[in-house]
């Protein structure tokens, strides 16, 4: 069982562990495909497939919901059943098959597709973020910064996403474009063949299994993956209920969680999760705000913004690349000024990254009623209002994201990391049901123009603005407490 055939070497200080590289470059496959339907799904379903914008957004919802919400059961899945490893590459096989499907079979194809590519991007994720994490002792200092990088290599892979997906766009050749995101993460399949071996689960339930008992889980796991494709399926044409399930799951999980917190003995590790489950809940907030930019935000974007700067025809798509470059540029950046911080002696922790988090979100939204009242005589916003937007929401995302996923090495036993890690994905994916009910909220642009639908969008913003800004101002104001509880005895 060569699951079981690596252990965890004593790295130097500056050494890099074996594996990370591998990741970082897989990381950058594994993203294209989902860059490619994030910025386009609502695009294609409302311009080629005769969907309304109410019903594009609610399947948006939904998608990004599945998405991130089986990440819970990926990190359960993942660590007990088929190893990260192995779940990882069958979920790429089915990102693959569902890409496929999209791009070649119509409405059909589009369900089924979806089904199949969120089973697998749902569940996979979760497995390189823990294959990255065991390459990292607890006390690794070297854990935040791997984990900004890889969430830079992330951001390349939406990157080169998204800017195939605009370049397609202005086409609406909507087929070459997924069967582009197709040989993309064809493109993660062949990495992570090629560094398999190196790529073994550490530490994990699985590995201490007998050989029989490891077939018997391998059988249940791959049967758990033939079943969720229909269930999918059956979900993603009942996208109201959907939405409805995935709050309530994660409403439920939330609870399950302080239980076990409240249970789990020592003292010490009690004191780390409470800190989490607190965190976890702030962060709820932010996620909602971000997951509108493939929904409100990007019809927002396409026909209230002028998107002709400078003589320039810019594509829906290319505008969240704001985002992707400043995560590939500033996290590096960010990784290298926070160690610059600390060794001058400045208290630079997860609590207060939170809380600048949701600050910058608020700024990243209130900009955007200020741009629209100085609109021109058509209605058209500027577009460096847009602009300034995205870089606050993305610096934001920074404070937050990469930091979120090195938190649960610090925060969380052993015992419960895999499903710890998926709880925190599990948040944006109920953020992202939210995200489909603010959409709901703004104008319907079919048939109207911008002077009449700017009222209705400056509103909705505004109120998101402040009340990010309010959340902000509680975390920071709780900041003593959470660093108490995080600090281990």
């Amino acid at each position: 069982m060569t699951d079981s055939d690596s252990t965890l070497a004593a790295p130097s200080r500056h050494a890099t562990p074996s594996g990370t590289g591998a990741l970082f470059f897989i990381q950058i496959f594994a993203t294209l495909g989902f860059a490619v339907l994030y910025s386009t799904l609502v695009l294609y379903a409302t311009k080629r497939l005769g969907f309304s914008e109410s019903s594009a957004n609610a399947m948006m919802g939904v998608f990004g919901a599945f998405n991130y919400g089986l990440h819970l059961f990926g990190g359960y899945l993942g660590g007990r059943y088929l190893s990260n490893r192995n779940l990882f590459v069958l979920g790429m096989v089915l990102q693959v098959a569902g890409c496929a499907l999209i791009a070649l079979a119509g409405v059909w194809g589009l369900y089924w597709g979806l089904a199949m590519f969120l089973t697998g991007s749902g569940l996979n994720v979760t497995c390189i973020n823990m294959m990255l994490t065991q390459r990292f002792k607890p006390e690794d200092d070297r854990r935040e910064s791997a984990f900004l990088w890889n969430y830079a290599a992330m951001n390349l892979g939406f990157f080169v996403g998204f800017s195939a997906a605009g370049y397609f766009q202005l086409t609406e050749n909507y087929r070459a474009l997924f069967l582009f995101a197709t040989l993309g993460n064809a493109g993660a399949i062949i990495v992570a063949a090629l560094r398999w071996r190196m790529l073994a689960d550490i530490n994990t339930p699985l590995l201490d299994t007998t050989p029989s008992q490891y077939r018997r889980r391998l059988l249940a796991g791959l049967a758990v993956l033939v079943i969720l494709v229909p269930v999918i399926r059956l979900m993603l044409t009942h996208a109201e209920f959907s939405g409805y399930f995935v709050i309530g799951l994660g409403c439920a999980i939330f609870l399950l969680l302080c239980l076990v917190t409240l249970r789990h003995h020592p003292r010490d590790e009690r004191r780390r999760m409470s800190a989490y489950l607190i965190l976890a809940l702030g962060s709820l907030v932010f996620w909602m705000l971000y997951q509108l930019a493939p929904m409100g935000l990007m019809l927002f974007s396409e026909h209230n913004i002028n998107l002709n700067p400078y003589g320039i025809h810019v594509a829906p798509q290319w505008i969240q690349n704001i985002n992707t470059l400043v995560i590939v540029i500033g996290g590096p950046l960010l990784a290298w000024w926070f160690n610059r911080l600390r060794a001058r002696g400045c208290k630079i922790d997860i609590p207060l990254q939170f809380s600048g988090s949701l600050f910058c979100m608020g700024l990243g939204m209130l900009v955007l009623p200020l741009g629209i009242s100085l609109a021109g005589g058509d209605g058209l916003v500027a577009f460096k209002w847009i602009v300034i937007s995205y870089v606050l929401q993305s610096i934001g995302e920074l404070l937050i994201s990469p930091i979120g996923y090195a938190m649960i090495g610090k925060l969380a036993p052993a015992r419960y990391q895999g499903v710890m890690m998926g709880c925190w994905m599990m948040v944006t994916g109920v953020g992202s049901v939210l995200a489909g009910y603010v959409s709901g909220l703004m104008p319907e642009n079919s048939g109207s123009t911008p002077l009449l639908t700017n009222p209705g969008y400056s509103h909705v913003f505004s109120m998101l603005g402040w009340g990010a800004a309010g959340v902000s101002v509680v975390l920071l104001i709780l900041i003593p407490l959470l660093r108490r509880l995080i600090q281990r005895a």
